[in-house]
């Protein structure tokens, strides 16, 4: 996907100049891999997959491995009083048929993945949580146990199952009735069968790697098990080559799901401690290259950015999940292939998207955000994007959800009312920016990014080209945004274009007299200037999805303005006032 030219190493590892480039980034499936995957799920209805799940199951598990994640209280709580509850989706569990329910997606992938014990245990005893857990197993058991269908035997589904089923057997294997136990445990006997040969047809990323987990758990706890255990740590091992970069960052290019895999190894980790053994070096490897990565999209509270189709996570969440995964580093400044810039400077932390969007094979819901840049100042997030197209309350509007994805949904410039990277209604992305170029460099006094993308050359004939630069002391901010001409597809007459600045969470802003500025108030009592020229300067309504997956109604500064055919520069700043 990446290449890289022109390398020039400082002395502090910051590279001053390269160049990335998307490779078949607008390249999905291919027409017989659709058809491969297609025919393999309708394997899972035949009589020879029928046999393969058949054979002995476990009397018992060999250890029972501790969940080193604390669950979600307000979910907990809510299964203490009979009701499913996820992302503002509640449903009541008396009653409930699975054989008929269709809540959801993502509601419906929550239930099936079994997170809820974790939520359950997080918030009762054991002899108040497991007749709960008991209950909506034997509706699981009823439903799916026997019958494979397309969503509840999904391979990064049943990975997931096994690692919460394991970690919290006292929960579901409390009972004294030897039928129901059997039951738990020959469906648990059978999903591992599944994953043995389903696990590389998982979806790569998280999916795959979360199938993976899932066969190595089950090697390590199911009596017999070596053999898959030995197995399933080299489909992992190919797993994690094909999700990540080699600096730690995600192919998919979303915080929010390396978070995920973050937490996904550390819960497999513990099924090796609980059998006495290590997590195995390459694993550990990756845990170690991952987390700085993710550090790097943090704010100065640690909580995530919002990219690619991530929500902003809050940091209680982030710092739980790194510091179970006992890996200690320091963020990643820069992301060589991860494609994200991190600048601090005092209580200021400037984060960018440098990088072409991720290739369309590897993501569905990705986003066209190249050049767009989110600012914090402490705990306070004063320029965002709005991010959590992925995230979102499943109530929400599909127009608007998709409409998060969007350029002018990024702080970034919009030209012609079109985006940088097509976007299509199936998740994935089309043409668009194919190459960017980036330079950074940085001293005591400040630090400079300038990147450029071609994502409007082929329709337009413009180069969108940004300079940032973040001055030592943090209190200023001073940009450029800049259209090139290039290419031989110049339409005659002038383009519009737009420039946004997405406004944090309670960021107010009000315009100067000469409507050439704003002041900004943020929350905590700091204030930001904001000035520009080259353009006309409007402050319109805005949304940003919070950590609950909630729209928020926000305020975003527009610079307006048109490009004639020999292009335009438009010049700001951001400057703390107090």
């Amino acid at each position: 996907m990446s290449e890289r030219a022109g390398d020039l190493p400082t002395a502090d590892g910051i590279d001053e100049g390269k160049r990335l480039v998307r490779v078949g980034g607008d390249k999905g499936l291919s027409l017989a891999e659709r058809l491969a995957d297609r025919f393999h799920r309708l394997t899972w209805r035949t009589p020879i997959h029928g046999f393969r799940l058949k054979g002995r199951y476990p009397l018992k598990l060999i250890a029972v491995p501790d969940d080193p994640l604390f669950g979600d209280v307000a979910r907990g709580r809510a299964l203490l009083e009979g009701q499913l509850l996820f992302r503002g989706e509640s449903h009541a569990v008396a009653g409930l048929d699975l054989r008929s329910f269709s809540p959801s997606a993502p509601f419906a992938e929550f239930l099936h993945s079994f997170a809820w014990l974790r939520d359950l245990s997080s918030v009762a005893t054991r002899a108040q949580g497991a007749p709960i857990a008991e209950d909506l197993m034997e509706r699981w058991l009823a439903a799916h146990a026997e019958r494979v269908t397309a969503l509840a035997w999904r391979p990064d589904l049943w990975g997931r199952r096994i690692l919460f089923w394991t970690a919290h057997a006292p929960l579901i294997l409390s009972s004294t009735d030897l039928v129901y136990r059997s039951k738990v445990l020959n469906a648990l006997a059978r999903g591992a069968r599944h994953l043995d040969s389903s696990a590389d047809k998982a979806p790569p990323g998280p999916h795959r790697v979360a199938a993976w987990c899932g066969v190595i758990a089950a090697g390590l706890l199911i009596p017999g098990g070596d053999p898959r255990k030995s197995f399933g740590e080299a489909g992992l091992a190919r797993a994690l080559d094909g999700a990540l970069w080699p600096d730690g960052g995600l192919v998919s290019r979303s915080p929010e799901a390396l978070l995920e895999m973050i937490g996904l190894l550390t819960t497999l980790r513990e099924s090796y401690a609980a059998r006495r053994q290590d997590l195995p070096e390459f694993a550990q490897g990756a845990l170690a290259r991952m987390v700085p990565a993710l550090l790097g999209t943090c704010h100065a509270d640690r909580g995530l950015a919002s990219w690619q189709g991530g929500g902003p996570v809050p940091a209680e969440r982030v710092a739980q999940v790194i510091d179970a995964s006992g890996v200690r580093a320091r963020p990643l400044r820069q992301a060589r292939d991860w494609g994200y810039q991190r600048l601090t400077a005092g209580s200021t932390v400037l984060l960018v998207d440098a990088a072409p969007p991720p290739i369309a094979r590897v993501v569905e819901g990705g986003c066209a955000s190249t050049l767009a840049f989110e600012l914090s100042d402490g705990p306070a997030r004063i320029v965002v994007n709005c991010g959590g197209a992925r995230a979102a309350l499943p109530t929400l509007p599909r127009a608007l959800v998709e409409g998060l994805r969007t350029t002018a949904a990024h702080s970034t410039l919009t030209l012609a009312d079109t985006n940088s990277t097509a976007v299509h209604p199936d998740g994935t992305l089309g043409r668009g920016v194919a190459e960017v170029e980036l330079t950074r460099q940085e001293s005591e006094n400040a630090s400079r990014i300038e990147a450029s993308h071609d994502g409007y050359v082929r329709r337009h004939g413009f180069v969108h080209r940004r300079q940032l630069i973040l001055t030592g002391d943090g209190k200023e901010l001073r940009g450029e945004d800049v259209l090139l001409p290039k290419g031989r597809n110049r339409r005659p007459g002038a383009l519009s274009f737009a420039i946004r600045f997405h406004l944090g969470q309670g960021v107010e802003a009000s315009p100067t007299a000469d409507g050439l500025g704003a002041v900004l108030r943020v929350p905590g009592g700091a204030m930001w200037q904001f000035r520009t020229r080259g353009g006309s300067l409007t402050i319109d309504d805005s949304l940003w999805i919070d950590g609950e997956g909630r729209p928020i109604a926000t305020q975003q500064l527009v610079i307006g303005g048109t490009a004639e055919a020999g292009g335009t520069n438009v010049g700001w700043a951001l400057k703390r006032a107090r």
